[in-house]
C-alpha cells in the first residue's frame, strides 16, 4: 500500500463522516440492521474495482518478498482512524485454514479488508451469513470488488473428491460443507492435469458465479458494472496470489 493510498483512505473517513451516519442496512429490511458506517448510497469506495485488486496484487507481491517493501501502517494512530468507521477496498472470501489469512498475503492492515472465511471459501445459500455478510459490505460499506479466494492443498475440496470416489461421509456440518465443493469436483473429473488443483479452481470459479448471481443486491450491481467479482488461487509453498479466470 503506497503512501497516497494510505493518505486517501485517511482523508475519506475524516471528511464523509463514515462511521458517524447510522443507516439502515437495507430499505426494506425494516430497520433490521443499523450501522455506524455510513450506507453504500453515502460512501464511494475508495478505490475503483480495477485499482482495488491491483491493490491486492501489488500487496502479494510484497508479501512475497518477506514483506520488506511493506508500508502497512501498522500503528497506534492507524487503529485510532479505523475505530470511528471502516471504508474496507475489497471483500475476501476465503477458507478458514490458518495458513490462508488475507491481511497478511495481500500485505494490509485492520480496516483495509472486509473478509468472510469458511472452509472451502464456500458460497451456499442454505448459509445465509456467508452471502450476508458480503452484502453488508456491499450495500452498507459500499465495497466494489469481491474476491472468492480458494488455495492449494485445501482440505475441503479433498474431502469432496473422497465423497465422489470413495463414498466417504462426513459428521456433523461438514458434510454440508463437502456437498456444496461436489458440483466443483463432478466438473474437474474431464479435465486434464491433477483432480484436486483443478476441483479447487473450479471450486472458485462456482463461488464467483453464485456471488455474481445472487439477487436482489449483488447480480443487479454486477450487471450494471458497479460491482466486479473475481477468484482468486493462493498458493501455500511460493505465498503467491493468481487470479483465476
Amino acid at each position: 500500500m503506497n503512501n497516497d493510498f494510505a493518505f486517501s483512505r485517511r482523508r475519506f473517513i475524516q471528511v464523509s463522516g463514515a462511521g458517524l451516519v447510522g443507516m439502515e442496512f437495507l430499505k426494506s429490511g425494516g430497520g433490521l440492521f443499523h450501522t455506524p458506517e455510513a450506507s453504500a448510497a453515502d460512501v464511494t469506495s475508495p478505490l475503483t474495482s480495477h485499482e482495488a485488486l491491483k491493490e491486492l496484487l501489488d500487496g502479494n507481491n510484497r508479501f512475497i518478498k518477506s514483506m520488506k517493501d511493506s508500508c502497512v501502517l501498522r500503528t497506534p494512530d492507524r487503529r485510532m482512524e479505523v475505530a470511528e468507521g471502516q471504508n474496507p477496498f475489497a471483500i475476501i472470501l476465503a477458507c478458514a485454514d490458518s495458513r490462508v489469512s488475507p491481511e497478511i498475503i495481500f500485505d494490509q492492515w485492520i480496516g483495509d479488508l472486509f473478509v468472510v472465511r469458511v472452509a472451502g471459501n464456500i458460497v451456499s445459500p442454505a448459509n445465509y451469513g456467508i452471502l450476508g455478510s458480503i452484502e453488508y459490505g456491499v450495500k452498507v460499506l459500499g465495497v466494489n470488488l469481491i474476491m472468492v479466494l480458494g488455495h492449494s492443498r485445501c482440505g475441503a475440496v479433498e474431502g469432496a473428491i473422497k465423497a465422489l470416489q470413495d463414498g466417504t461421509v462426513f459428521p456433523g456440518s461438514i458434510e454440508a460443507i463437502v456437498k456444496t465443493i461436489e458440483p466443483a469436483v463432478q466438473k474437474a473429473k474431464n479435465e486434464p492435469g491433477d483432480l484436486l488443483q483443478n476441483a479447487i479452481q473450479e471450486n472458485v470459479r462456482l463461488g464467483v458465479s453464485r456471488v455474481s448471481d445472487t439477487d436482489p443486491v449483488i447480480a443487479p450491481l454486477v450487471k450494471e458494472g458497479k460491482v466486479r467479482v473475481v477468484g482468486g488461487n493462493y498458493d501455500l509453498v511460493s505465498g503467491e496470489v493468481s487470479l483465476v479466470a
